[in-house]
């Protein structure tokens, strides 16, 4: 065989090399209804919850992965997807008052943190870790949900399409397992958490005056040492600031739920669009691999001819009319991945796009202004320094 021709087959060979395909796995399937309560639950059994902020999480290194994502669509999605889940735990039944709140935020009954694993449109994949006010876990687990190619077309030909959201099965699947966790609870369970929340809130606002009120073991678990009594002028003043802080969070709320409202149009236009973009992009590619293989196969042919022809002219006409049938049919498969390029772009140009539309809500909040996005916990962090301020100047007792 002679030198060229082993050189053509390394090339050929290192061309097609690092073509993979990764299969996400599904977790989440088919419709998934809600789990509403059948009755009205007592209002000493209703759990508040708060949902924090989601963590963003990183985009995929590799850049095909990627796909033209960006982190300023993450950190949109990051107040978008606790809205979607706080509106799907709302209309349940099974709860008491349902918020999304900043990180970090203490004295919830019912306390929901989230990362975001994947998010691309197509694909929808979170880390949900819940615990209650005494300090237990109720699960910490991976949700994922991978659509179906073509769900966003065939919405489009409905007349009516409806109005959840795509993902809608993923926040139903994490809303009933939350549910049935609760119904594990006693009804001594579920009075524990709601009295250890107040003391919680109590002992940051004032720790002097009810930090002894309750104990932390080793495992993070909290139990009640000594409960104030009900008509105690000093907690009384305690639950009336948490009041206030309940009111800040509703005001909070109806920011994120403004935000979303306005996210909703470009960002499920995106979705669709970036779906579409993503599944042209596979189908260049699946061509321009099968045109490259063609291409290879013809070499490869060539090749054995070389080592076989013993100096025939017919084959070595063959021979060569393969070498080159193969070489242009790679050719044209890189061709193919020019489009992919194309495609790429486009998803790229609609990130940035959606991106400037999504800009964070910028609100007014004791004439000052601030920008629901990284400033929106900050802005928490000083009301719960104002309440301490509040506390201490009705009290005289020290916040420290």
């Amino acid at each position: 065989m002679s030198v060229r021709y082993l050189l053509l087959l390394t090339i050929v060979l290192t061309l097609l090399g690092g073509c993979s395909a990764l299969g996400p796995t599904h977790d989440v399937k088919g419709p998934v209804p809600l789990n509403k309560a059948v009755a009205e639950v007592p209002e000493n059994q209703l759990l508040d919850v708060w949902i924090e902020l989601f963590d963003p999480g990183e985009l995929p290194e590799d850049e095909d992965e990627a796909m033209g994502l960006s982190m300023d669509i993450r950190d949109a999605e990051a107040r978008y997807i606790p809205e979607q889940l706080r509106t799907t735990m709302e209309s349940t039944g099974h709860w008491g008052a349902v918020r999304v709140v900043p990180q970090e935020t203490t004295g919830a009954e019912l306390l929901v943190q989230g990362s975001i694993i994947a998010s691309d449109g197509e694909q929808l994949a979170l880390q949900i870790k819940a615990l209650d006010a005494s300090g237990r876990e109720w699960f910490d687990r991976a949700y994922e949900q991978e659509l179906i190619e073509g769900v966003y077309k065939a919405r489009g030909l409905i007349r009516n399409p409806p109005s959840q959201d795509v993902f809608q099965s993923l926040y139903n699947t994490i809303a009933n397992d939350l549910a049935e966790f609760r119904h594990t609870l006693t009804t001594t369970d579920v009075e524990t958490i709601r009295q250890v929340a107040e003391l919680r809130f109590a002992a940051d606002l004032s720790p002097e005056a009810f930090a002894d009120d309750l104990q932390l073991d080793a495992n993070g678990r909290y139990t009640v040492v000594h409960l104030p009594a009900a008509d105690d002028p000093m907690y009384q003043r305690v639950l009336a600031i948490r009041d206030r802080d309940f009111l800040l969070i509703d005001t909070l709320n109806g920011h994120f739920d403004n935000f979303c409202r306005e996210m909703d149009t470009p960002y499920n236009e995106w979705r669709k669009a970036r779906s579409e973009e993503a599944a042209a992009l596979r189908k260049v590619e699946r061509d321009a691999m099968q045109r490259k293989l063609i291409g290879v196969a013809a070499i490869l042919g060539a090749i054995a001819l070389e080592a076989t022809n013993n100096g025939n002219y017919s084959s070595s006409v063959l021979r060569d009319s393969l070498v080159l049938g193969g070489a242009y049919a790679i050719k044209t498969g890189f061709d193919k991945d020019s489009e992919t390029d194309i495609h790429r772009d486009a998803i790229i140009e609609l990130d940035e796009s959606f991106s400037t539309e999504a800009r964070p809500l910028v609100v007014e909040v004791e004439g000052e202004t601030h920008e629901l996005t990284g400033s929106a916990e900050a802005q928490y962090a000083q009301w719960r320094a104002l309440l301490k301020r509040i506390y201490v100047s009705e009290t005289g007792f020290s916040d420290s």
